[in-house]
């Protein structure tokens, strides 16, 4: 067994996941864990590259840098904490910060801010990144990656099980007996009702869906958002903040005197209808299960409405299978560093659309 760093920033942008888990590729057992906070300037400028503003060559390079810092900072506070010298670490699996992930254009690419030789040096560690581009170059979407990670941690059940990861986009990891593993990108999670509940309330999140369950859903609303043609695209398929952002949410509520409350209803209901209406299509056997990881797991709200939209699931989450569901996407990074030190497969074509198996990311020695 040896100890892997997972380091993970997500759309929501609401810090840095890091955990040190110890692994031989197929057991993988979580030593610590720790949350390390992105500091409001940084978050802002990471917005204003995401959702489009005009930048420019120098200002992608600096927050590369500052990303950078930023990530070993999290990995040397990890270990401190954990009293874990970094030459028991074999490698650092970092997914640095996506900025723009566009799989379907023209000219398809993913961008990951974070200068992983800020990282190896600064740690002494060698570390692992551009996890999603290898992926992309052999046709795929570059996303999701989690859904091997979810194949080794859960295997393929008699009856379906769906691993959901709500973060700021929701996607799913469908593990089935006898079918190969099926993932990809739902829609939004958190994303618009945490930039919705930011700009009404002052607040970062909804704590448990509290604001949204006092609103009253908007069914017009709510239909003209699930109409756009993502939904119906089949998979594989990958989104993120550049397609679902606020400025994109405005063209629906221009010229609408909608109260707030009612607003962020529609958009828990929106995430939960756009997952549950996918979960559904794969129901087999007695024993349907839903596990839920990521910050939409805390949202008692979401949970409930999820829930409702599928009967004849169990939904619970992760934690209940001793799979920490705060964590699960930095372990899965993790674990991608030990495939790739160990030049073992770590994406599933038939969840990217990629025409092979290969081991994933680029190694940045510490040396």
């Amino acid at each position: 067994m040896e100890k892997y760093i997972g380091l993970m920033s997500g759309t929501s942008l609401d810090g840095v996941d890091a955990v040190v888990v110890e692994t031989n590729g197929t057991t993988i057992n979580l030593l610590g864990h720790a949350d390390f906070p992105m500091e409001p300037q940084l978050k802002a400028d990471l917005l204003a590259v995401c959702t489009g503003q005009q930048t420019n060559l120098k200002v992608i390079g600096e927050i590369d840098h500052r990303l950078g810092h930023l990530f070993a900072d999290a990995a040397l506070h990890l270990l401190h904490s954990l009293h874990i010298k970094p030459e028991e670490i074999t490698a650092i699996g970092s997914h640095g910060q996506t900025v723009f992930h566009s799989p379907d254009a023209q000219y398809p690419f993913t961008m990951q801010l974070g200068d992983s030789n800020i990282i190896a040096a600064k740690t002494g560690i060698n570390t692992i990144a551009d996890f999603r581009r290898k992926d992309m170059a052999l046709g795929g979407q570059g996303a999701p990656l989690v859904p091997a990670f979810h194949h080794t941690l859960f295997g393929k059940p008699e009856s379906t099980h769906v691993i959901l990861n709500i973060g700021g986009i929701s996607n799913i990891s469908i593990l089935q007996k006898d079918s190969p593993v099926i993932g990809y990108d739902t829609g939004p999670g958190n994303m618009l009702m945490d930039a919705w509940i930011t700009e009404h309330q002052q607040v970062s999140y909804d704590k448990d869906g509290a604001w949204a369950r006092s609103g009253q859903i908007i069914d017009e609303l709510l239909n003209q958002l699930k109409a756009h043609e993502y939904f119906t695209r089949p998979y594989p398929k990958s989104t993120g903040r550049e397609l679902f952002n606020l400025d994109w949410f405005a063209q629906y509520i221009e010229n609408k005197h909608y109260q707030t409350p009612d607003v962020q209803a529609t958009l828990l209901e929106f995430t939960v209808t756009t997952i549950a209406e996918q979960v559904i299509r794969f129901h087999t056997g007695d024993d349907a299960k839903l596990l839920v990881c990521g910050g939409g797991a805390h949202n008692h709200y979401l949970m409930e409405r999820l829930q409702v939209h599928l009967p004849n699931w169990a939904v619970t989450t992760t934690n209940d299978y001793n799979v920490d569901s705060d964590n699960m996407e930095a372990m899965a990074f993790a674990w991608l560093a030990h495939q790739r030190i160990h030049d073992l497969p770590s994406n599933e074509p038939d969840v990217t659309g990629a025409s092979r198996y290969a081991s994933l990311g680029v190694i940045y020695p510490a040396s």
